[in-house]
């Protein structure tokens, strides 16, 4: 089955949900109006439909290899990448002093979404190259970004990530990769990073390393740790590429999914030391990996909205096609296709509701994202600041447990046949698997959102979150439909369930950390269900003003009203449930002794 790219839910959640004319009205933002989006959006359907889609199952038949150190990706990658970078899809956010095309995340987070669900192995390469452009437009000096970025841009050379060592996994104060000062200015690198995402392929003439490491006597702990840029090939100052660094791949990883994604050992220093450059201050080197990772996360969430869709797409078209058994009401005189039985409905529009819910959570959150960098307020700037920060690892975690939940659900609709490789609908579920758990698992992303984004300030981001979300409940309230009254229902009852786990949260982190921290987990996911319910919400009220005045495709705005009545009924009612699980589940977390585990 062929991808197509959902270009209309896209631009429907770009211009009704996430304002798009108010993100075109931002100072750099002026030509990035509905018009440009929907010529984006096509254009980029277009390249991943007939370019990048077609490779996503030879890449889960014929991954990745490596011998002698070098890794050979999957036949095709390499002649699509160039494409890609010709097509100027790595600038698409990128600012144009170094030639990028300076949209606004509100567009690019639709294009990674696209480029993800047409092939998840293939999209990180570029995902892993954005996090390195982030980090060096942040820390990097003037010197470092003319050298590196305007070829990271083009899709010339591509980046990476380098914090995991066999020791040191989520715990990154473990980090023993050392650097030592050299008289030049410059640093020798020696350790080894584990799961680096394409830390050695055959798609770029150079790849950039950026690598935490200790320097010599730094303290210990996360607060010694520096970031480095530690090229493959070292670079001249005219920008030509120099000798071979002594940064070397000794084996990749076989994996569970993503197969052609190479996930490379990589080692430094095994001959006199890879040179490397010091990004920003000694010692601030997490700091700036964070900057990598939040942008990382974001595109993380896209994944698992991404393998979603074309999970769901697949299903769909499967449970159209499929002939098996006489529908119940007996509508048709024999066996017909299972798209007919209410259960198969029911699975189709689960997957259908998770996905269109946490993209327009995600979308929204963009929005808030080009607010945050680029309105004039600085209080405008803050309150969209604040927002985005709560919604990353919402956008991470929820989207990514949704995303297993759905790809699991497409080989359920498959049957027997889902469980057989051949139909494709299993490597959905394999590449899936992996989304809640790179880039921070979602008990981590938990733990952000309980420690950083609730506890600190007493819950006051989502407890103004969930005066927005009341506010909506009003805007319910006007509507008369058995869809609205349903949303008003259920939405309010979310509501009031998630105020009551924020004040439990907020009000508990110290004083009994245990309790909180078992409902963690669960408090991500409730705040999740709740924000894109919400969205759902806002959703079927736009879709219902546009269908009272004639206005937009009618089929579209009725799927929508159905699609936000289903989430309401089946998704966003199992709130309460959850919320009892936070407040009063804790001790029972914790109860059974250790050693009868």
């Amino acid at each position: 089955m062929t991808y197509r790219a959902p270009v209309n839910d896209m631009l429907f959640c770009m211009k009704e949900l996430a304002n798009l004319e108010a993100v075109a009205a931002l100072p750099g933002f002026e030509e990035a109006g509905p018009e440009t989006a929907q010529a984006v959006l096509e254009e980029c359907a277009k390249f991943n439909e007939g370019v990048v889609a077609p490779l996503n199952w030879e890449g889960d038949k014929n991954p990745s290899s490596w011998k002698d150190g070098v890794v050979t990706t999957t036949p095709g990658f390499k002649q699509a990448f160039r494409q890609f970078g010709e097509g100027g899809w790595q600038g698409l956010q990128h600012p144009s002093d170094f030639g990028g095309q300076n949209l606004p995340k509100t567009i690019g987070a639709a294009c990674i979404e696209m480029l993800n669900s047409a092939n998840l192995s293939f999209a990180l390469c570029p995902l892993l190259t954005d996090g390195a452009i982030e980090a060096l437009l942040t820390a990097g000096s003037p010197e470092q970004q003319a050298l590196y970025l305007p070829k990271m841009i083009s899709g010339e050379w591509t980046g990476t990530m380098n914090l995991t060592e066999p020791q040191a996994g989520s715990d990154l104060a473990l980090v023993r990769t050392r650097a030592e000062p050299q008289p030049d200015g410059t640093f020798k690198l020696f350790g080894t990073k584990i799961f680096i995402t394409y830390g050695e392929h055959d798609m770029a003439s150079n790849i950039v390393h950026l690598v935490l490491a200790r320097v010599s006597g730094a303290p210990e702990g996360v607060k010694g740790i520096s970031l480095f840029i530690v090229p493959k090939f070292v670079v001249n100052a005219d920008g030509s590429l120099g000798e071979r660094n002594d940064a070397h791949c000794v084996s990749i990883e076989h994996k569970l999914g993503i197969k052609a994604s190479p996930t490379a050992v990589l080692q430094f220093g095994d001959h006199g030391g890879a040179v490397g450059q010091l990004i920003g201050e000694e010692n601030r080197g997490l700091e700036y990996m964070f900057i990598m990772m939040n942008a990382a996360r974001y595109a993380v969430g896209m994944q698992g909205i991404a393998v979603a869709e074309r999970a769901y797409q697949k299903a769909a078209t499967f449970a159209k096609e499929r002939i098996q058994s006489r529908p119940v009401d007996g509508s048709l005189p024999g066996s017909g296709p299972i798209i007919h039985h209410p259960d198969v409905k029911r699975m189709l529009m689960t997957m259908r509701a998770y996905t269109e819910g946490c993209r327009a959570m995600a979308i929204t959150a963009a929005a808030a994202f080009d607010a945050s960098h680029h309105h004039p307020d600085a209080e405008v700037r803050k309150q969209n600041q604040a927002f985005y920060e709560f919604m990353v690892p919402l956008v991470k975690g929820y989207s990514t447990e949704m995303s297993v939940e759905v790809a699991s659900l497409g080989v359920q609709v498959h049957g027997g046949m889902g469980f057989i490789e051949e139909t494709g609908a299993a490597q959905y579920l394999r590449d899936s698997r992996i989304l809640p758990i790179y880039e921070g698992t979602t008990a981590i992303q938990a733990n952000d959102l309980v420690g950083r984004k609730t506890a600190r300030d007493g819950g006051r981001t989502p407890k103004a979150i969930a005066a927005q979300i009341a506010a909506t409940e009003a805007d319910l309230a006007k509507h008369t439909s058995a869809a609205a009254k349903s949303m008003l229902k259920r939405l309010t009852a979310a509501r009031i369930a998630f105020e009551q786990a924020v004040d439990f949260v907020a009000g508990n982190t110290k004083a009994s950390p245990n309790a909180v921290f078992a409902g963690s987990v669960p408090y991500l996911m409730l705040a999740g269900n709740v924000v894109a319910g919400w969205q759902m919400a806002r959703a079927l009220l736009v879709a219902e003003d546009q269908l009272a005045k004639g206005e937009g495709d009618a089929a579209f705005l009725k799927a929508k009203v159905a699609t936000a009545h289903f989430y309401a009924e089946h998704l966003l009612n199992k709130v309460p449930g959850v919320r009892d699980s936070i407040v009063e589940g804790g001790d029972s977390v914790t109860a059974l002794a250790l050693d009868s585990f």
